[in-house]
């Protein structure tokens, strides 16, 4: 069932994005009076899943969902249509309209993708606001279990107080500081520190024998579920319960629980937990793995009513929106191209964790939560946009070069030059792809 609700946000989100990519381009395409012979959702090789011919455009449905296309009339893409290219020019084609005209069509993608990621940062802001956990508030400091992390000189429980020497209030602002952060400044044990993080972290950190996640935040063991196969299937326990000791020793956070645990394997212990407002014991067995064979819950509204961390939370009016919108779309932007800057410094190593299909079918979560779903779609939004505008020929961005090379200079490269430049530019993609991808199969092998 999660792969099934993963699978169907990624299609859903890739659809999306997609179908209005293309339709960036048809609309002004269609305005300019210029014909679109084709208008598909994933590729058509060989043959379709759907396709239905309306006025002088097939719309369509292929079977392969790496991306989609609009084939415009005139205009040398990926379909490479050279017998079209060798007749005369004819006045409804793509090579027949004024450079002006061209470079808007081209840019009707991307111009789509930025509208479209920018409208659900507005939704967004307006329908849930914006919820953060000050860093102030986690007393305890920040749960970390990452080898990479530990082995830089990390620690469980140091609270950061700035990144890059610009302080930090929330738990968002470590969040997002993790690509560009190179000097963190902490605190352990009430003593200030700071930990210089190594040139190719990022690599490290892409590397598929770094698990458990970064900086996370420290919460309580809460019940979840109580599978039918657990040893402690038949004990009265029910999701929410908190447990707050073992054999009466404190137990105040869910990292302390694991290796506690260790040391009762094939053991009862006496668990204390909060239900609700009432302490209660229960004897629950320790499996040989150290595991009480539970599932685990989380509620942070719970954690910040028992004073675990401060929850802080902002509602937009409707015109107050717009404002959220822009600094959430401002910031998405600027965090992107803060990540292509790092892959394209080889000494970073992020290169490593650039990832294809697999990684962004990853990123959704195995729960059909709206408002993440449409965080992600957007996010997916503004990094499609920005990949197009890459000056390669085969995209986007490519065809936007040479426009503008014949706007300022007044000469038209000839078709000859922009076929070759489309055929380089393709296999530089394919490269891209399959280097991307198989990025996804080498940590998929090595995990």
């Amino acid at each position: 069932m999660e792969f099934i609700i993963k699978i169907s946000q990624f299609l859903l989100s890739l659809s999306l994005l997609i179908v209005l990519h293309e339709l960036g381009h048809f609309i002004p395409a269609k305005l300019f009076k210029t014909k679109v012979e084709k208008f598909y959702l994933f590729f058509d090789v060989k043959f379709s899943l759907f396709k239905k011919k309306i006025g002088d455009t097939v719309y369509g449905i292929g079977w392969l969902p790496l991306g989609g296309y609009v084939k415009i009339a005139g205009m040398i893409d990926e379909s490479m249509d050279k017998e079209q290219m060798a007749l005369p020019p004819q006045p409804w084609e793509f090579r027949s309209k004024p450079a002006w005209q061209r470079l808007i069509i081209m840019l009707g993608g991307v111009t789509v993708n930025f509208i479209l990621a920018y409208v659900i940062y507005v939704a967004i802001s307006f329908t849930y606001g914006d919820t953060d956990v000050t860093t102030d508030s986690m007393k305890d400091g920040f749960w970390i279990e990452n080898e990479l992390l530990l082995d830089v000189g990390f620690k469980n429980g140091d609270k950061i107080l700035a990144i890059n020497d610009e302080k930090v209030d929330t738990y968002y602002d470590v969040k997002k500081n993790l690509v560009k952060g190179e000097k963190y400044s902490i605190v352990r044990d009430n003593q200030k520190k700071e930990i210089v993080l190594p040139k190719d972290f990022l690599g490290q950190l892409s590397s598929a024998e770094r698990k458990n996640g970064t900086f996370k935040l420290r919460i309580p063991f809460m019940v979840g579920t109580v599978p039918d196969t657990s040893i402690n299937k038949s004990v009265d326990i029910k999701t929410g319960d908190i447990l707050l000791a073992l054999n009466g020793e404190e137990i105040r956070y869910f990292d302390q629980v694991a290796d506690k645990l260790l040391e009762y394997k094939n053991q009862s212990v006496t668990a204390t937990f909060l239900r609700e407002d009432e302490k209660i014991d229960r004897t629950l067995e320790v499996d040989k793995n150290g595991k009480f064979g539970v599932g685990l819950a989380t509620h942070n509204s719970r954690f910040a009513e028992l004073g675990y961390f401060d929850i802080i939370h902002k509602d937009y009016t409707f015109l107050e929106s717009f404002g959220g919108g822009v600094d959430k779309f401002k910031e998405q932007v600027s965090g992107y191209f803060d990540q292509l800057g790092k892959i394209f410094t080889p000494s970073t190593g992020a290169y490593k964790g650039v990832g294809g299909f697999k990684a962004i079918f990853d990123v959704f979560p195995d729960q059909w939560i709206w408002q993440d779903f449409w965080g992600l779609t957007a996010f997916l939004s503004i990094m499609l946009a920005i990949l197009n505008l890459l000056p390669i020929p085969a995209l986007d961005g490519g065809h936007v070069v040479f426009l503008l090379f014949e706007i300022i200079s007044g000469k038209k490269p000839s078709e000859k030059f922009l076929e070759r430049a489309q055929v380089i530019g393709f296999f530089i993609l394919i490269a891209l792809v399959l280097f991307a991808n198989g990025n996804d199969i080498f940590k998929a092998l090595t995990n």
